[in-house]
């Protein structure tokens, strides 16, 4: 199976990013045999990537995969074969994560921060401890802040020999614009509802129909179609969501609403991080010395201390995280209220007759629909502002209840 085959819907993408691996595969072979004179200039490679796509689109898989063929020691490349053959030890070791010349850098917090950014650009001047390129993936670029910015566009700017920069964000306003200037842009878009469908089905072993159900209610995201299509408790908080608009016909109604759609939010985000904060805090006390039942070693608090403030500031991300798949829940079905009115024969993604849309469909005009979808955006703006949740979500449900 080829490092690609899991970036679906991507045709475009793929035929870049094959180009650029063999360049670069061509690169390290005339400097090896060249003793070091080889370049890249008018070649499909360079040393610094910005993949941009919407949520879901794969922009994290498409680094990971393109890292991979960076990687390739397949054989048959020797015979004509494209680097990324996803079966030789560069290729599987890269995918599954133990490349020694691959980081890959995510993050759980709300933005990285310049002691990180410092520690990854030494590591990029180093060579390739084994591999034919020591690769950072930037997984979370947009979260990037501005001092971090800054230490990182050195780096980008000027790379060592045998260094590759893969930076992932939404898009490229996002990123400093020092930085976009200097890297390859790659755009993605959102895969193909049956090309996701048929991804859960070959790589998950999901049931057919609800693989078809998952793909269609996220409107192609692939790891929240995965995720619908294997937890219960996921598809119950989306069945909740749909009914928040079948229930703003009053103040008081729409303020309850409100409260139980962050509640909601609040109980996803925790089940999420329950099981992970407990196995880093055992991992640490276990590092620390600290016998099952036992109070800490003397000195090691503030270790703990730090593990926890880092679990709250996760806590609050993860939060933010479902809040904002529950606001791209009511987008996406407002969306469909409005293709209805419309005459739309676009695919819809809550055909269920659970969900009040029909019911909106004959008692609203398509002007308040789109009203209505204005006030689910502007929620998500003002999130991004940090302006306090409550008072977002109350006012979102407001102004969904004036139509």
């Amino acid at each position: 199976m080829a490092v690609w085959d899991d970036l679906v819907g991507q045709d475009r993408a793929v035929g870049q990013l094959t180009a650029a691996a063999r360049d670069a595969d061509a690169y390290v072979t005339a400097e090896a045999a060249e003793g070091g004179s080889a370049n890249l200039s008018g070649s499909a490679m360079t040393h610094a990537w910005l993949f941009t796509g919407p949520p879901g689109a794969g922009r994290s898989q498409a680094a990971r995969a393109f890292a991979g063929a960076l990687q390739c020691v397949s054989p048959d490349r020797a015979l004509g074969g494209s680097p990324g053959c996803g079966f030789c030890e560069g290729c599987h070791t890269t995918m599954v994560g133990t490349h020694a010349d691959v980081t890959v850098v995510r993050t759980d917090l709300l933005s990285i921060g310049v002691k990180e950014t410092r520690a990854l650009v030494r590591e990029a001047q180093m060579s390739p401890a084994g591999g034919r390129w020591q690769v950072i993936v930037l997984e979370d670029a947009d979260r990037l802040t501005e001092g971090a910015g800054n230490v990182l566009l050195k780096a980008v700017e000027e790379p060592a020999p045998r260094t590759v920069w893969l930076l992932c964000a939404p898009s490229t306003e996002d990123v400093l614009p020092t930085i976009r200037s200097r890297c390859r842009h790659l755009a993605l878009r959102t895969p193909p509802v049956d090309a996701v469908a048929d991804l859960l089905m070959r790589r998950d072993g999901i049931d057919p129909d609800m693989a078809r159900f998952a793909a269609r209610a996220t409107q192609g995201h692939i790891d929240r179609a995965l995720r619908l299509a294997t937890d219960e408790r996921a598809r119950a908080r989306r069945q909740a969501v749909l009914k928040l608009p079948a229930r703003v016909d009053d103040v008081g109604s729409a303020l309850r609403a409100a409260q139980e759609l962050l509640d909601a939010a609040a109980e996803d985000a925790k089940q999420v991080a329950e099981e992970l904060d407990a196995k880093e805090t055992e991992e640490l006390r276990t590092a620390l010395g600290a016998a099952e039942g036992k109070r800490l070693p003397r000195g090691t608090a503030g270790a703990m201390k730090e593990l926890e403030d880092k679990q709250k500031r996760r806590a609050t991300r993860t939060q933010r995280d479902s809040l904002d798949v529950a606001l791209s829940d009511l987008t996406a079905f407002y969306r469909d209220v409005l293709a209805r009115q419309l005459g739309s024969s676009v695919a819809l993604a809550h055909d269920d007759p659970s969900a009040p849309v029909d019911r909106l469909v004959t008692t609203s005009r398509p002007e308040q629909t789109l009203r209505r979808i204005d006030a689910v955006m502007e929620c998500r703006r003002a999130l991004d502002r940090n302006v306090a949740p409550l008072l977002a979500v109350e006012a979102m449900a407001m102004a969904l209840r004036a139509g």
